[in-house]
């Protein structure tokens, strides 16, 4: 940053002040004095010129109103900006409240203790509550309306200074002995503070400061040190919060009166006094610090004593009382700001967030991209691209480099061990530099390189990228310098404090006013010079000759680089100063076209040197982004960043120097060959354009070629000569205009003419097609219907670019653009739209394919089929069944198309679905392939296997059903397959033994086929039997379990007999449960111990029960089989003995009538009843 002192105003009658505040939002300034003198002053800046903003408009006091109601010298005053409030206290201990009404101050309450003086008082962030402590010890605590809240006596403590903490909960009081106690707000004690910064200090101390920033502006990093602390003796501490351990100490040098941070907390101003070296007087001065505790500047201020000092809100300025003036110094932040390819880039900080909100602001389009970056410390620009230092994250000590381009996008990065502390860049290189050392990385970009450089150099070059040098290290400079930090750790005794760079060399500042001269990009040091200042800033010219030295105390001078002098030894030395100086220059930026040609802004005022000799200045407070073709494109960053979220075009302002200026005047006002000749006395390629141009609107067509070679625009030179060739004037008059940009003119011009097909070729070119279309549809005769196309389908493009796709089809269906239009329909998801598209095609049409391809993205497989189909492209059509997983769609084409593959095709994906494990995606994928036989073989092998695993008897009969009915599902196939074959030929019941002659000639193993319902059917009657069982009908359950006997190869026999018997049992029926318990015996593959507890068991039935039926034996009644055995009620497990039962249509089971006709579904298929 940089300070400077810009304006003073005097105190009537001399009287002394003692006091300033600068109210932050309303900006009214406060100052209080001897003899009771108050008065409150504005100043305003009244300019309509929009380059004079900020710091450069001039500003005239709009309210100077002295407040009368003190007696005694007013001591403190403090604002309440929330309510436009003003309170101040004299040294009899009068409080005074001031309200502002009707564009003036008056009296609105007035307190007195009339016991001691008031030594502080404090609004909290909210200007709710103020806090008044007195000399005494009193404490009192009041709302905004005048009441008291409490109010304290801290006996035996004499009191100086008070602050809020910016959530409002605590209290921090100083004492005028140097101590510092924390109560809360309510007023209970809660600690007395250590003060580090008092450490190894004798003698008698106090408070003369206490500031705790608010964050209501953000904080410039995460856990930013807020709430500074300084004591008389020049000691100061720093802290984050009222408990930090870890504080940041500072130990300023001078005899402190009075602290306060800037409206965002990024700088803290220490005002006070100190003794002059070499002579016995004091000097004021001010001394600005960052939260860490780094030293920015130091303000020296005339006058015997310095009272006071206060920040206006926005941070640009700040006021100072100094004996009966207040002094005005203006600040030049050092934004964090960089310009590239027409791109402004600023960073600021929010509250909401903890990150820098880096904003990429498009001056030319007014488009603005945003990038929030956490602990942001500096950008830097060159070109095209700009550099992002940032710190890598809290734990690790490294630092991030981000290659960036002009819209924010990361290109690349790279993480360093060194801090950052200056960065430059050149179009090649990025070089950063801390205190020792210096790292040189040599970026690339792809679009800059060609393949045959990306083949050749990219394998030399690579291991050059990185580099870090020691700045101590000049003998081994020239070495491999490999990337190794341990290097750039050891401390130097001569510090560096600058860098710069061209193409060609680096230049390296000292804080002993040592430069080093290094050659690019090879670095290796070619020469040192010593200059007479330490150098703050440093810049090169175009053509890396001169040097620009801005110093610490903002003293410009210049260092010629080539000029080759004797020394007083007779040597000859290469460099020497130039007897040039400007002071308080804070900015300045060399000419990228002209070595001799640079701007700088000194104060308010932009000066523009040619060889050193300045023009007349220009007033602004802009920072310089550009100097080239003798014009300064100048940037408000101080306006800008008032709004930084809305960044306004006004606030980029071009000035043109005087000879661009001067040449233009010429022309205007005495002719082209005055200009000429003054031109070619001053020549410069931007004034030979600015010829050229005003020769062409004169139609002076000999001067405008002389002029467009002079500045070498070949194009210019082409335009003129086919000016030269047309005949009539006012077509050349038409065609300049266009040149120039004034469109609509040069189409008036040609419409004049009758030439409406030169203004449709203009709108052409320009690519206005909208007015292309209106030039076609309003001309007198027919349109050309091929451009009318073409506008209409460049009209599509317009709105398709911007995805405004409904708009888009209207236009492509009047240009009959299929294309685009399919594409248009896709994004709609207008489907039905697409697939008329499709039929409206004719047949093989190059884009059937593609809108296939749109169908099979969104799974619509019949259309997508239809569209291959309809392009002869059948083997895309069966991919594309198999892509959706249509296997029966893609057989049938297969079939159709006898394409033989298909089958190959299916088995494989089959086994590779089996062989992870997935069989049930193989059996629903044979099954949609209508390989119905391949599923089934699959179920049944799944329904073993859970049968096997015992679980639950349900899911096992379920998984048997599905495979019976892929079998059924078979035996239809064969039986249609048939009747196609023999169509008309022979009756049903031929076609029907046809099939199945077909089905046992094409299987051998004819087990599956004959027997699919047998595993059903036994899992059926087994949960049957049970369900029968624990619902009470035992003697229904046993016969269910008696034909359980049926199916011994499917469920096991213990489990069969274990059930018999257990159903007999309860049915009473022990003949039956007495051979169920001898079959049970007789088991092979029982164990002993098994077999003993049958045999135990049916000792202890037998003993009571005799092994006899009830009745007739059902075990005999009811046949194991045989050919003569009746059929089985699927409902209740009997026999049906009726000549007229119902039979199921799928799987061909019986019931009983009036035993089905309580169900709506078979219960062994679950087919609905008809």
């Amino acid at each position: 940053m940089f300070i400077y002192l810009c304006k003073k105003i005097a105190i009537p009658s001399n009287i002394q002040l003692r006091c300033v505040s600068w109210n932050k939002d309303q900006g009214f300034i406060a100052c209080g004095g001897e003899d009771g003198l108050l008065k409150v002053l504005k100043l305003e800046t009244q300019t309509d010129d929009t380059r004079l903003k900020g710091l450069a408009a001039p500003s005239n006091l709009s309210m100077n109103q002295a407040l009368e109601g003190h007696s005694g010298a007013v001591q403190v005053v403090t604002w309440n900006e929330q309510y436009q409030k003003l309170t101040t206290s004299d040294q009899n201990g009068l409080i005074i409240v001031w309200m502002l009404y009707k564009g003036s101050w008056y009296e609105e309450m007035i307190n007195n203790r009339n016991k001691s003086v008031v030594r502080g008082m404090s609004w909290n962030v909210d200007g709710q509550k103020i806090c008044i402590v007195y000399e005494d010890g009193a404490v009192i605590v009041g709302s905004v309306d005048g009441n008291r809240i409490w109010g304290k006596e801290l006996k035996g403590l004499q009191l100086s200074q008070v602050a809020w903490s910016p959530d409002s909960k605590v209290l921090i009081f100083g004492m005028a002995n140097g101590e510092i106690h924390i109560y809360d707000s309510q007023g209970n004690f809660i600690v007395k503070l250590l003060l580090q910064c008092l450490i190894n200090v004798t003698g008698a101390v106090s408070i003369v400061g206490i500031h705790w920033y608010s964050g209501t502006e953000g904080y410039v990093e995460p856990d930013c040190p807020c709430l500074a602390i300084c004591l008389d003796n020049g000691r100061c501490q720093i802290m984050r919060h009222e408990h930090d351990e870890n504080p940041v100490l500072l130990d300023t040098g001078i005899n402190v009166v009075g602290i306060q941070w800037n409206y965002c907390g990024s700088v803290l101003a220490v005002a006070g006094s100190q003794m002059c070296p070499g002579q016995d007087k004091q000097i004021n001065v001010v001394q600005f610090y960052t939260p860490f505790g780094e030293h920015l500047r130091t303000l020296k201020v005339p006058g015997k004593q310095m009272y006071a000092a206060s920040w206006e809100g926005g941070g640009l300025r700040i006021a100072l009382a100094v004996d009966s003036f207040i002094y005005f110094a203006n600040i030049r932040p050092d934004y964090k700001w960089g310009y590239c390819c027409n791109t402004v880039v600023y960073a600021y900080t929010r509250p909401d967030r903890l990150e820098y909100c880096v904003v990429f602001w498009d001056t030319k389009n007014n488009e603005k991209y945003i990038k929030y970056v956490k602990s942001l410390i500096s950008i830097t620009t060159c070109g095209d691209f700009c550099i992002l230092a940032t710190k890598a994250d809290e734990s690790s000590l490294q630092y991030v480099l981000v290659l960036c381009n002009s819209i924010g996008t990361p290109l690349d990065s790279k993480y360093i061990d060194i801090d950052p502390l200056f960065v430059t860049m050149t179009k090649t290189h990025v070089i950063v530099a801390s205190k020792e050392a210096f790292y040189i990385w040599q970026y690339r970009v792809a679009k800059k390189l060609t393949a045959m450089e990306i083949n050749q150099v990219a394998p030399t070059r690579k291991e050059g990228r990185e580099r870090i040098y020691h700045i101590d290290d000049e003998t081994s400079i020239t070495g491999d310098g490999s990337l190794d930090f341990s290097r750039a750790f050891s401390a130097t005794k001569d510090a560096i404090c600058c860098i710069t760079a061209s193409d060609k060399i680096l230049i390296m500042g000292r804080e002993s006013g040592k430069l080093h001269k290094y050659s690019l990009p090879n670095v290796s040091l070619l020469q040192n010079y010593q200059l007479n200042c330490r150098s703050y800033q440093l810049s090169l010219n175009c053509n890396s000759s001169r040097l620009a030295i801005i110093d610490i105390t903002g003293i410009l001078t210049f260092f010629d680089l080539e000029t080759r002098i004797m020394d007083s030894t007779g040597q000859q030395v290469v460099g020497e100063e130039m007897k040039f100086e400007r002071k308080d220059v804070w900015d300045m930026k060399w000419a990228n076209d002209n070595p001799d040609l640079f701007a700088m802004m000194e104060k308010t005022r932009m000066y523009v040197f040619r060889n050193l000799d300045p023009e007349e200045p220009i007033q602004t407070s802009g920072y310089i982004c550009n100097f080239e073709n003798l014009e300064i494109k100048s940037v408000l960053l101080d306006e800008i960043l008032k709004e930084p979220s809305q960044p306004n075009k006004d606030y980029m302002i071009n000035f043109e120097i005087r000879s661009l200026r001067d040449s233009r005047s010429l022309i205007e006002t005495v002719g082209i060959e005055d200009a000429c000749t003054f031109i070619e006395e001053n020549p410069h390629p931007r004034l030979w354009r600015l010829l050229a141009e005003a020769a062409l609107q004169r139609l002076d067509l000999k001067t405008a070629e002389q002029a467009f070679v002079r500045c070498k625009d070949y194009q210019g030179i082409e335009f003129v000569k086919r000016l030269g060739n047309l005949q009539s004037e006012s077509m050349k008059q038409a065609e300049v205009a266009a040149y120039f940009g004034r469109f609509e003119e040069a189409e008036r011009m040609y419409l004049n003419m009758d030439r409406r097909d030169l203004a449709i070729d203009l709108r052409i070119k320009l690519g206005d097609w909208f007015r292309v279309l209106q030039l076609l549809k309003t001309g007198s005769g027919d349109a050309d219907d091929a451009l009318l196309e073409q506008a209409y389908n460049a009209i599509g493009d317009y709105f398709a670019d911007r995805q405004k796709w409904m708009n888009a089809v209207q236009y492509y269906v009047q240009g009959r653009n299929q294309e685009r239009l399919a594409e248009c329909y896709y994004m709609l998801e207008d489907y039905d739209g697409l697939d008329k598209l499709a039929n409206a095609l004719p047949e093989n049409n190059k884009l059937l394919p593609e809108i296939a391809h749109m169908f099979v993205t969104v799974g619509m497989c019949e259309q997508a089929v239809s569209a291959f189909l309809k392009c002869n492209q059948a083997k895309a059509a069966v991919e594309t069944c198999i892509h959706l997983n249509q296997w029966n769609k893609a057989v049938e084409l297969a079939k159709n198309h006898n394409m033989k593959e298909i089958g190959s095709l299916l088995a494989k994906y089959a086994s590779h679905l089996l062989e992870k494990n997935k069989i049930l995606e193989a059996i629903e994928l044979y099954r949609k392939a209508h390989h119905f036989l391949d599923g089934a073989k699959l179920m049944f092998k799944i329904a073993e296997e859970e049968a096997k695993k015992r679980t639950k008897p349900l899911r096992v009969k379920k998984l048997y059903v599905l495979a019976a009915l892929l079998i059924e599902d078979y035996h239809e196939q064969i039986k249609n397959t048939q009747r196609a074959k023999l169509k008309g030929k022979r009756s049903e019941a031929t076609t029907a033994l046809a099939g199945l002659l077909e089905e046992d000639a094409s299987f051998s193993d004819n087990r599956i086929i004959d027997n699919a319902w047998r595993g059903a059917e036994a899992y059926h009657f087994f949960l049957l039997a049970q369900r029968q069982l624990y619902e009470g009908y035992v003697d229904a359950a046993m016969k269910t379990a008696l034909h359980l006997r049926d199916y011994e190869d499917i469920i096991p026999s213990v489990e069969i007999y274990s059930l018999l018997a257990l159903s007999a049992c309860a049915n009473r029926a022990f003949g039956t449960c007495s051979k169920a318990f001898i079959k049970l015996e007789s088991l092979d593959m029982l164990t002993s111990e098994q077999r003993q507890q049958y045999e135990d068991l049916a000792l202890e039935i037998f003993i009571k029960h005799s092994p006899k039926d009830g009745k007739k034996s059902d075990f005999d009644s009811i046949p194991e089989g045989g050919e003569g055995k009746l059929p089985t009620c699927i409902v209740t497990g009997r026999p049906i003995a009726d000549y007229q039962f119902w039979m199921c249509g799928v799987c061909k089971h019986c019931a009983h009538e009036q035993d089905i006709s309580n169900h709506n579904f078979c219960p062994l298929c679950h087919n609905p009843v008809g």
